[in-house]
């Protein structure tokens, strides 16, 4: 697992900066979280000086966002000069019995808020009262601060390795200086946001526009080139309509869900079907919306999915990510038929996307005005049935002021698409957030149970071994994996502390 920090630019890049101005149609909000369920209250005051702690080391959780005069360039990054940390660490307490059904609803609410864009754009809230002296923490944080593997690497900020942990080292003093006032002056802004535009590739945006305006050019590029603007022009002029004959409508209703799969068990069945763990996880999301369709008396052949793919090295900065579509199948098959499709499916679009990078649809997108620009996103968004993100965690067991953490559920942000599933590793399980736009889908419960399904028959096929020799040997092996694995994530936690 990668802990590196992310690289904080004090501008958005042009990806940060086309989730930002799409986001002007709330159908679009790029707000993603993490619910994180915990074995017994955190020392809430502790946990108040772990996350002003981690300000202070990580500059962009108290900085907002300062628009460019006249939108001239992206928006830049300042230091609220206001910041406070009771504005981003909250607590709360469920009413009585605590169920995990009202943890969900409350947090679905909690996520769905809209950000105060003149503040920095992340807000964790404790929640007690969880049935079983349970408690649950909400890390809400809006896309532009950073991608989900960053999201990761952040929390190991505030994250310990045992329940009596010994604090953090001391901060150096010079962190805790006074914040400088930004600039007011509007010719100073203007001139810094000219700068901007002019370290735009003008040429490769002209050329852009142009082969928009007349594909006939197009062979006339180099080979590169060509890749790229296919990509780009395949991405933009996409506009056959979600193929689920179920999911019409699209609303701001949410629901959101939360699902577990056993790790190891998936590990061993992706292997054994000839896979990787990502494809088992998009396979388990195909076969259960086909299941769901049959279901309900409306069977679909397929359906198209979007996939995030990890664009993340050690010079990347806080989003690092690319997405692609697939179209799935989702008929009635033999669920190993289905495995090999979408492997191969996966394999080809991963080749596919190092030519349609978010960036460059994104610095092509800087163009347009920000009304158009949000009316071809919810154009392109009507294309995909469903959204899919996996994100690497930890190992091992960890813990947050005192209190294990028990189970994590990522929630995606549904950007226009029926659900979003986001699986999230964590101590030898695979934690699932469903994400649900419950007017487009009317029984969520239904889905979770067609996924849940899903993910047992694929599971199904882990090799079994019935001697205990064997049995033995392989938990003596794990064992030294695991080990091996909480060696490393200590390693990598000093190096972050």
């Amino acid at each position: 697992m990668n802990h590196d920090m992310p690289r904080f630019e004090d501008r958005m890049s042009d990806a940060e900066a086309l989730m930002w101005r799409a986001e002007k149609d709330p159908f679009l909000s790029s707000t993603f979280a993490n619910i994180t369920i915990l074995d017994c209250p955190p020392n809430f005051d502790a946990f108040v000086a772990r996350m002003d702690r981690a300000s202070r080391v990580i500059k962009r959780l108290r900085q907002r966002v300062q628009p460019a005069p006249a939108s001239l360039g992206p928006p830049r990054w300042v230091i609220d000069t206001e910041f406070n940390i009771a504005n981003h660490v909250r607590r709360m307490a469920l009413p009585a019995p605590g169920t995990m059904r009202q943890l969900l609803d409350l947090a679905t609410l909690l996520v769905a808020d809209a950000f105060d864009r003149s503040r920095p754009l992340w807000q964790f809230i404790v929640i007690d009262g969880l049935e079983g002296g349970k408690s649950a923490l909400i890390q809400k944080l809006h896309h532009t601060i950073t991608d989900g593997q960053g999201g990761v690497a952040l929390s190991m900020q505030f994250l310990d390795l045992a329940r009596d942990a010994s604090p953090p080292p001391p901060l150096d003093p010079s962190l805790f200086a006074e914040p400088e006032e930004i600039s007011s002056n509007t010719a100073d802004l203007l001139t810094s946001s000219f700068q901007d535009v002019m370290r735009a590739p003008l040429g490769a945006l002209r050329q852009v526009r142009e082969l928009l305006q007349d594909p006939t050019q197009l062979p006339s590029l180099g080979t590169q080139a060509t890749a790229t603007v296919r990509g780009l022009l395949n991405e933009l002029s996409s506009v056959d309509p979600a193929r689920s004959p179920l999911w019409k409508e699209r609303s701001l209703q949410r629901q959101t869900e939360t699902l577990r799969a056993p790790y190891r068990e998936m590990i061993d069945a992706s292997r054994a079907l000839g896979g990787k763990l990502n494809t088992a996880f998009l396979t388990a999301a195909a076969d259960a919306a086909g299941s769901y369709h049959r279901k309900l008396g409306a069977p679909v052949e397929s359906l198209r999915t979007s996939m995030a793919i990890s664009t993340r090295n050690e010079d990347s900065g806080a989003n690092a990510f690319t997405l692609v579509r697939l179209l799935v199948p989702t008929g009635d098959m033999p669920i190993t038929e289905r495995f090999a499709a979408i492997s191969e499916m996966v394999e080809s679009a991963r080749e596919a996307s190092k030519n349609a990078q978010l960036d460059t649809l994104a610095t092509a997108s800087s163009l347009l005005p920000t009304s158009v620009l949000t009316r071809i996103a919810r154009v392109q968004s009507q294309t995909v049935d469903f959204a899919t993100s996996n994100v690497r965690g930890a190992g091992i067991p960890l813990f947050i002021s005192g209190a294990k953490v028990l189970e994590n559920y990522p929630l995606g942000p549904l950007g226009g698409v029926a659900f979003n599933l986001t699986m999230l590793s964590y101590n030898g399980s695979l934690d699932m957030g469903l994400n649900v736009d419950s007017e487009a889908v009317a029984y969520p419960v239904l889905l979770k149970q067609c996924i849940e399904q899903s993910l047992q028959q694929i599971a199904s096929y882990a090799p079994q071994t019935t001697s205990t020799a064997k049995s033995s040997s392989r938990n003596s092996s794990a064992d030294e994996g695991d080990a091996t694995k909480r060696r490393r994530f200590r390693l990598a936690w000093w190096k972050k502390r």
